[in-house]
């Protein structure tokens, strides 16, 4: 990979700041400029003038989180509580023109001159901000609706597991609410047939995870018309819990409830059956017109341009398809040797290729296919949870608040060798972060790899990181809310590696668990590239990934399906990763016996997330400041 230097992250940052700037606001710049000003006068008119541009940045965040009631949901505000978010071309163009505006009007009223460091990162992640939008904004069409965790799925799961229901009021607001899934979910009908229009279709395989998860979501009451009240849907098993909680709390009386649920029923029966059984029906019937051969981006018009931004736009750097295939190709090589060490130390007699069939059919690598080998799974991903909380204050000075929790995908959005992932919590800590894991199949949850995948996903991964994140109090909200998949995977797999340096992986076989995990995300940087830039076939992509790795077949098929259906977002993880390990590698070259572990992760995690330019920069002060206090 691509290493950038301070001076070309400077040129980045100037980038960020100009390319969007009137001459008027240059102008301004100028003009504010202190003419003379002693060291006592310049610090408070930096302080002033950061803590001004703080204050009007909580305001527009304020503004932005206007354009989504979902998201202020997540966040655990009540406002908007009766809405979901408008999804229409028109929603984005106006947002888009609020956030030029924001832009503009912010390098017309403020110096950067006059800014703290701290505050001039914030500066250049809202300009940055815009530049994405920018960026995607000619390939709205291209992105793949209806498949893998759509609209269709994901409405529910929002309304399951964030709405939440405190008083006849929140109740009042959930019906509106799901009398407007129909809405939204024909608004994307509506986006999904104008970019079939375009020549834009998503893979047969997704149109049939789509039906199916439809399928899902509407069986069982009240949408079967054959089942009973005990035979209920996932959302009307909902609709159930929240109204007995408020009977319980004596929130309400049996005659609220009884009109709360008819009025449930009759928004789930008369709007969101129909627009769930419109958008099944225009599955079933465009099915025919997508192709068998499930092809990469460079299939569909300016495919070539769209997997370019899209890399960019994961990684935050300008790093070319080729560079990520020959990083992955290089970092396969030598994880397959650390993995050969292994192999010899625990006495196998065979070839890799032999010992990853070992890994993927032996029975004592994996719990049983029942109730209770699922519990068991859950189980030891919290023993390992707990074992790394012991140590966490060792490496790091900023520990999170939030509580983590460790569950299973509710079953109608479950998929068998589905990947885990992690929800995060509300900022306040009145909802959990949870660790999700697709156990339908537990053939494709191997135990060997769960412990590097709980360091990944909970601490000190995901949840530190976004729980640390979001309780900053320092910094402008919206960069404690703002998110980029280089940062935040890329610290995920940071975290793995991590858990070697703490002492753990004592277990031979969950050691090659973490070089397995680690050569997964490598995999990824070859066979995303492969897939849609080099025109690999499916199959193709599959074989690979087959002859370097021990994950179970049914887990790389669907890993597979995902890269084809969200390009570019696989690489970020390996990118991110190798770009934390080397401002780590280059701070103890620098500062030497200087260097603490705890300052250089307070640093990374202590300013949110950032695009990895701006990463290396906060990264490169803090050395800069350390060496200079040693000098003094």
């Amino acid at each position: 990979m691509r290493t950038l230097t301070l001076s070309l992250m400077l040129v980045f940052l100037a980038a960020c700041s100009e390319n969007t700037e009137s001459p008027a606001s240059s102008q301004a710049r100028i003009s504010q400029a202190p003419n003379s000003q002693t060291p006592i006068d310049t610090a408070e008119a930096i302080a002033a003038e950061s803590a001004r541009l703080n204050n009007w940045l909580d305001a527009r965040f304020a503004e932005e989180l206007d354009f989504s009631p979902q998201w202020k949901t997540q966040l655990g505000d009540k406002s908007d509580y009766d809405r979901l978010d408008d999804v229409s071309d028109a929603a984005f163009e106006r947002e888009l023109t609020w956030r030029r505006n924001s832009v503009a009007q912010m390098q017309a009223e403020f110096d950067y001159e006059l800014l703290s460091a701290a505050a001039k990162i914030s500066w250049d992640t809202w300009v940055y901000s815009l530049q994405r939008a920018e960026r995607s904004a000619p390939f709205r069409r291209h992105a793949y609706i209806f498949g893998r965790g759509g609209p269709h799925a994901a409405l529910p799961n929002f309304m399951i597991n964030y709405h939440k229901v405190d008083d006849a009021n929140d109740m009042q607001a959930y019906i509106a609410r799901l009398n407007q899934i129909d809405e939204v979910l024909l608004t994307y009908l509506d986006r999904a047939r104008r970019a079939v229009e375009d020549g834009i279709r998503s893979p047969r395989f997704n149109y049939d995870f789509a039906m199916a998860e439809i399928e899902r979501v509407t069986a069982g009451y009240p949408f079967t018309e054959s089942a009973g009240p005990d035979e209920a849907s996932p959302l009307w098993q909902d609709v159930e819990a929240k109204l007995d909680a408020l009977l319980a709390n004596e929130r309400i009386s049996a005659e609220q409830a009884a009109a709360l649920r008819t009025a449930a029923r009759t928004a789930m029966l008369e709007q969101m059956q129909p627009a769930y059984l419109a958008i099944h029906q225009w599955l079933q019937e465009d099915r025919p017109n997508t192709s068998e051969q499930a092809n990469g981006v460079w299939a569909l018009p300016d495919g070539g341009d769209y997997y370019t931004t899209r890399l960019a736009l994961m990684t935050t750097l300008d790093i070319s398809a080729d560079e990520i295939h020959q990083t992955g190709l290089a970092e396969v090589a030598r994880l397959r040797e650390e993995m050969e060490a292994i192999k010899t130390a625990v006495g196998f007699q065979g070839s890799l290729a032999d010992f990853f069939v070992f890994m993927r059919e032996d029975e004592q690598f994996y719990f049983p296919n029942t109730d209770a080998g699922r519990q068991a799974y859950l189980d030891l991903a919290n023993e390992f949870l707990a074992g790394v909380a012991t140590k966490l204050p060792e490496y790091f000075g900023i520990l999170p608040k939030a509580e983590l929790e460790v569950r299973r995908v509710e079953a109608f959005r479950e998929q068998d060798g589905a990947a885990q992932h992690y929800a995060r919590g509300t900022p306040d800590g009145s909802r959990p972060g949870v660790f999700y894991a697709h156990l339908s199949d537990m053939r494709a949850m191997p135990r060997y790899q769960l412990e590097n995948i709980s360091y990944h996903e909970g601490n000190p991964g995901h949840h530190m990181q976004i729980s640390i994140q979001q309780e900053l109090t320092d910094i402008p909200r919206f960069r404690t809310q703002y998110g980029y998949t280089a940062f935040s995977e890329g610290w995920g797999l940071y975290a793995e590696a991590l858990g070697k340096d703490m002492g753990f992986y004592q277990d031979p076989y969950s050691d090659f668990g973490r070089l397995a995990g680690e050569i997964w995300r490598a995999i990824r940087l070859v066979v995303d590239t492969g897939i849609h830039a080099k025109q690999w076939t499916e199959e193709q992509a599959v074989r690979y990934f087959l002859e370097n790795s021990p994950q179970p077949e049914a887990a790389i098929r669907s890993e597979i399906q995902r890269y084809i259906t969200n390009p570019g977002q696989a690489t970020a993880y390996k990118i991110g990763m190798l770009k934390i390990q080397e401002l780590r590698a280059g701070a103890e070259a620098t500062l030497g016996a200087r260097f603490d572990i705890r300052g250089f992760h307070d640093t990374v995690l202590g300013g949110g997330a950032l695009p990895l330019p701006v990463l290396e920069a906060r990264v490169q002060r803090w050395v800069e400041s350390v060496a200079e206090a040693a000098v003094n």
